[in-house]
């Protein structure tokens, strides 16, 4: 990847010749050098441990090594992870960081950091659902092998076999952690268990599970990635007969096992849906607002926030509104858009791929204007994908998948067109300028090609910066030009309003015990959303306590960071050299991104 030589010279001049530590010794240039070398080796060399416990990392990030098995999902990893935490706390611990450059130091704060809050997370191990409609294991299996694992060989075939075969133990441990979750008073609300049984039944419908019927996700996945090989007949047919058997001995009894166990805990489920249900819950909600948001508001400070931006945006909608000629109140204007044929495309096949097509239109102008933005752009490419059929119900409106980071392969935008009324076509730009440029693509596959960072920060997350700045890739385009369709304008900030409810709907829901059916009218009373997309977006909240709060929290921090930097360098401020700081140090904190862009200000400054 090609970085412009103005951040390199950035950096450099972050990279002091010599340092002095607390005791007023000093260091040369050759001993921070070593020091530095020394600490990112520990990195790399913890790093590939990671890599070598994590079959499914492995394959992520494009290796073939131990290619047919899968992660260990059992509770006793917990622990085993605790005590790995400990000792990587204890060596940091002895590191003399007056010693270090700037870019080995900032490696140091995050790796402390995310090892203090492993730590501090423990308690906290079994409150959340593995199974559950977002992303639970149910669904993630399959559709990790259906999107990562590649078949170029006959020895690819049969790790895809193995795979199958380890489905079985896999799904023993996550029912294992089910029921320890369930011992400590973590169960999920009842409709959960509506769409996770739908999901698993998907997943064994169809050949070799059912006969009269077309082949099963998984088989029709297996059998079209043999294609590609050069097989004898004979090869072919056994390979085959091989899945199918993995399939009906391996593959059936543990999604059998797991509806069994799903349909018995429903029973005993409830339909209280906030995370104060826990024990502890307050105290749980709290350290995951902290975690997504990367900062110390609070849930009352979060809720606030959202009602403010909701009636600001309230505000420039009905502008859009006055400029389109529209008479009538704004939730008329919302009842407009949800209605009107004009928005949408057909609920065809037709429709599906008018939509497919037109959002790598949208991709691919933005591409065209990026060097105006960005000084730094990703190698890695980017292709547009409906969600599998398998599990579309259930999933979310859009989402990323991240490269392979050998580049074998590219980054995926999917967009969910289950239903395509909850898909309008004004909010297509907004959503492909989200998760594919100059979002999620831009800011995940730059930090993955990065050669100046450790391996362990190009695979960090934080949803405060990586949402946040997947939020603020939707008002970027604004500002360069794009979105003249004031319809279009309009599902731009239709989205940014959908960020905000969030903050007021996740704290209703888990803070101020807000029901499911609140939380749902909420967003139909101030949202121009189709009520299927409200009624999952409500449940995402339940499921995934305090992570919708990051966008927006995220958005507005680098925009305020953006606007003083602006303000301190008046028309010294280069908008490219800005977004530099914020994508070339990967994924980091919002304070910590606050002290890299005021260390770039300063540097401009002088």
């Amino acid at each position: 990847m090609k970085l412009n030589s103005y951040f390199f010279l950035f950096i450099s001049l972050l990279v002091i010749s010599c340092a002095e530590d607390k005791q007023g010794e000093t260091y040369t240039s050759e001993e921070i050098e070593k020091a530095s070398a020394e600490l990112n080796t520990y990195f790399e060399k913890e790093f590939q441990k990671e890599v070598e416990e994590s079959p499914m990392l492995q394959t992520r990030m494009g290796m073939k090594t131990s290619y047919g098995k899968w992660d260990d999902f059992s509770s006793e990893k917990y622990t085993e992870d605790l005590e790995q935490a400990k000792r990587r706390k204890e060596y940091l611990e002895e590191v003399n960081t007056a010693a270090l450059n700037e870019q080995t130091m900032l490696s140091y704060q995050l790796s402390q950091r995310q090892l203090e809050n492993q730590i501090e997370d423990y308690k906290y191990r079994f409150y959340n659902y593995p199974v559950n409609q977002m992303h639970g294991y149910h669904a993630e299996l399959p559709a990790f092998l259906i999107n990562m694992h590649q078949i170029d060989s006959i020895g690819d075939a049969r790790a895809y076999i193995s795979r199958l075969k380890g489905i079985e133990k896999a799904m023993e441990q996550i029912i294992e952690q089910l029921k320890l979750r369930e011992q400590n008073g973590v169960i999920p609300p009842k409709f959960v268990f509506d769409r996770t049984l739908d999901a698993s039944r998907n997943v064994i419908s169809g050949k070799p599970f059912t006969s009269g019927a077309g082949s099963s996700a998984l088989m029709e996945d297996f059998t079209s990635k043999l294609e590609k090989l050069e097989l004898s007949l004979e090869e072919r047919r056994q390979l085959i007969s091989d899945a199918e058997t993995a399939l009906i001995d391996h593959v059936q009894p543990a999604y059998n096992n797991l509806i069994d166990f799903l349909q018995n805990q429903q029973k005993r489920a409830t339909d209280e849906a906030g995370a104060w249900k826990f024990p502890k819950g307050e105290e749980f909600y709290a350290n995951a607002l902290n975690r997504y948001t990367t900062t110390g508001l609070s849930s009352d400070e979060i809720h606030e926030i959202g009602l403010s931006e909701v009636a600001r945006i309230h505000g420039e909608m009905e502008k859009i509104k006055e400029e389109v000629g529209f008479e009538g109140n704004l939730q008329e204007f919302f009842e407009f858009m949800k209605n009107n044929e004009q928005f949408y495309y057909e609920n065809s096949e037709e429709g599906r791929q008018a939509y497919l097509k037109k959002a790598k239109e949208i991709i691919n102008t933005m591409k065209a204007e990026l060097p105006k933005l960005f000084n730094t752009q990703p190698e890695a490419d980017i292709v547009v994908k409906a969600v599998e059929p398998f599990r579309e119900k259930s999933a979310g409106k859009a989402f990323y998948q991240q490269p392979a980071i050998d580049g074998s392969r590219p980054g995926t935008y999917y967009a969910n067109l289950y239903d395509m009324k909850a898909m309008p076509k004004y909010e297509m730009e907004a959503l492909a300028y989200h998760e594919g440029i100059p979002g999620h693509h831009m800011q995940i596959a730059i930090a993955q090609e990065l050669d100046s960072i450790p391996q362990f920060r190009k695979f960090s997350f934080y949803p405060a910066y990586v949402e946040g700045w997947g939020l603020y890739s939707e008002l970027i385009p604004k500002e360069a030009g794009f979105y003249q369709d004031p319809y279009s304008d309009f599902g731009r900030l239709a989205m940014e309003l959908w960020r905000s409810c969030r903050l007021v709907v996740d704290t209703g829901i888990h803070s101020k015990k807000w029901t499911r059916q609140e939380g749902i009218d909420y967003y139909m009373q101030n949202t121009p959303a189709a009520e299927s997309a409200c009624v999952k977006m409500v449940e995402r909240h339940i499921v995934m306590p305090g992570q919708a709060t990051a966008y927006k929290i995220g958005m507005n921090r680098i925009i305020e960071l953006r606007e003083q930097a602006r303000e301190q360098l008046g028309d010294n401020f280069d908008i490219a050299e800005f977004h530099d700081v914020v994508l070339t140090n990967g994924s980091v904190p919002l304070d910590l991104l606050e002290e890299q862009v005021n260390e770039w200000v300063k540097t401009k400054k002088n």
